[in-house]
């Protein structure tokens, strides 16, 4: 096991153990008033992108809960027009992709999709929504635990190094906005896989 292997078991594994609270979908309709707070406060616009990282189980009952998510965002696609795929990265993680230039249609999307993975008892399957933003130049990210039921940001550098001050500049701004984690070791950097630009690539 690599090191992004681990860091990507202790978002699952070591969160699970250490969850502050039970993970609840509807923490993920709070990216909707911040989508707008980072666009006027920090002039970080949404790139178009969220995703929905989830480990899978080899069992056909699970595979037709993927294909009854994928349903669901076919059908709401065709109101919405949010586009999505599927893939897994180099670690062995799953994912859900949505593309839509509308923030309020990724969130409703993103919640349906968690949504029936609970409903169907694959909720401790889901590992973190992430949310992209850009101003241009730089790219960082909210991403939601669902083992820990809070959201921290995640803004890489080249080198797979992190830009700390953004981070904490984030935080400082969408205190109270958004239930960030508190405890900063929680807060697990989603490195792409090789070749990748995005967390779920």
């Amino acid at each position: 096991m690599g090191l992004f292997d681990s860091i990507r078991e202790m978002l699952g594994t070591r969160a699970e153990a250490d969850a502050a609270r039970d993970a609840d979908p509807e923490d993920l309709f709070g990216m909707s008033t911040a989508y707008i707070t980072m666009a006027t406060e920090l002039d970080y616009a949404s790139t178009g992108d969220a995703a929905l990282c989830f480990s899978g189980v080899d069992s056909t009952d699970f595979a037709d809960a993927v294909r009854e998510v994928e349903d669901i965002l076919d059908a709401g696609s065709e109101e919405t027009g949010t586009d999505f795929d599927l893939r897994e990265d180099d670690h062995g993680y799953q994912w859900v992709v949505l593309h839509d230039d509308d923030p309020e249609d990724l969130v409703t999307s993103l919640h349906f999709a968690a949504d029936t993975f609970i409903e169907r008892d694959y909720g401790s399957r889901l590992l973190a929504a992430v949310f992209g933003f850009s101003n241009g130049d730089r790219t960082a990210y909210w991403i939601y635990s669902f083992r820990r039921g809070a959201y921290y940001p995640f803004a890489p550098r080249d080198g797979q190094k992190r830009d700390d001050a953004l981070e904490f500049k984030l935080e400082s701004n969408l205190d109270g906005e958004l239930d960030i984690e508190s405890d900063k070791q929680y807060w697990y950097p989603l490195w792409p896989s090789s070749g990748g630009t995005h967390p779920w690539e």
